[in-house]
């Protein structure tokens, strides 16, 4: 497994090394002893997640107020779009984004840093998407921005099949902007 930066400050992917054979394959999905020579503390990861969705749904973007969280975030099932906006305003990346393509075929694993929205579009017929978050969830700093904020553009590879009440009616990115910096 190696561990590759991306064009945000401070977000990583794991780089798994499947092995396959005529059985199928087997691949590490987490080295605690590779997240930590990364930065990372191993033990910090407090929480599992897992969402599954349909071709065409959209969850997001999402982000955590106050210490904000950190995730890991891997496809265990069919692929997303993942897409990461840096929301922290004193980030040389702030307001800027990186999208990723996360399968079931390359295992790859997407460290994200707190302060980001987070968003992603299933890709496949069935997608299940896993988290491994840092800290509890409190609904109370729950952060939203619209999927389709014309300001973020985000080309999304597919026509939104579904979008949660939430994610509708989430408010701007200009508005969540103006809220951080000031």
């Amino acid at each position: 497994m190696r561990v590759e930066r991306t064009t945000l400050d401070g977000v990583l992917l794991f780089v798994p090394t499947p092995y396959r054979d005529e059985r199928g394959l087997f691949t590490r999905t987490f080295d605690a002893a590779i997240a930590q020579k990364a930065g990372l503390d191993p033990a910090a990861f407090i929480q599992d997640s897992q969402s599954r969705s349909r071709q065409g749904v959209v969850r997001g973007m999402h982000g955590r107020s106050g210490r904000g969280e950190a995730k890991l975030v891997r496809c265990a099932r069919g692929a997303v779009f993942d897409v990461l906006v840096d929301a922290r305003p004193d980030s040389p990346t702030f307001g800027q984004q990186t999208s990723v393509r996360l399968d079931d075929e390359s295992f790859l694993t997407l460290y994200v840093p707190p302060g980001f929205l987070h968003g992603f579009q299933a890709l496949t017929e069935v997608t299940d998407v896993c988290y491994r978050i840092d800290r509890e969830h409190d609904p109370s700093e729950d952060l939203a921005v619209r999927f389709d904020d014309p300001e973020l553009g985000i080309g999304w590879p597919l026509p939104p099949s579904m979008i949660s009440d939430r994610d509708r009616t989430a408010g701007s990115w200009a508005n969540l902007r103006e809220r951080l910096t000031t």
